[in-house]
């Protein structure tokens, strides 16, 4: 039974298709976003439209950005020898609010999983190998401790081992299954201090 009408029930639809949003918060974000003025609804629509036309990836750690580098990568004071590898963009700003790593980041955009057709060629496997090659010393692997995060973290060690760099897990204390970006600070840093050899 449509309780609103159409213009109501499609904007319901449309946030509730949206992770994370299910039908009540759909809801309550539907009501919110009628009342409030205009000019807030046109305000939010315009950044979202220029967010979609403007970011793309880092060209190279492929983070979400809306310059050429983006500012971890641009940054000269960075330790640009030390590269943490994350599944996306969400856990490197995870990492990046301990305000303690000051090395740069790859992200994977995604994690190898065959039980949905994911492989080594659908990330951003070969794109890390290539930087590899300018003097990286260490490679921290920050991948979820999920089934594919951890599949992903040893395909990673294989392939950089025997190239002489240094290899290295986030230690526990994020939990087994947990996603990175739900993590506290705290936990995520002790993750990193505790990081062990692969």
């Amino acid at each position: 039974m449509d309780l609103y009408g159409g213009y109501v029930s499609k904007l319901i639809e449309e946030l509730s298709a949206l992770p994370g949003i299910g039908s009540k918060s759909a809801e309550r974000l539907a009501f919110h976003l009628i009342n409030i003025p205009k000019e807030k609804v046109d305000r939010l629509a315009n950044v979202m439209m220029q967010a979609k036309s403007n970011v793309r990836y880092c060209e190279k750690c492929f983070t979400l950005t809306d310059k050429e580098l983006c500012p971890v990568c641009a940054d000269e004071g960075r330790d640009h020898n030390l590269i943490m590898v994350v599944e996306n963009s969400r856990d490197m700003a995870a990492y990046e609010k301990t305000q303690k790593y000051k090395g740069v980041y790859h992200v994977l955009q995604g994690a190898i999983s065959p039980m949905v057709g994911i492989g080594p060629s659908d990330i951003r496997i070969k794109e890390l190998l290539a930087r590899l090659e300018d003097g990286v010393e260490e490679v921290i692997i920050a991948t979820n401790s999920s089934l594919e995060g951890e599949t992903t973290a040893m395909y990673i060690s294989k392939l950089i081992k025997p190239m002489g760099i240094r290899v290295t897990r986030i230690a526990s204390g994020v939990p087994i299954g947990g996603d990175l970006e739900y993590i506290d600070e705290v936990t995520l840093l002790r993750a990193l201090e505790g990081r062990i050899e692969m």
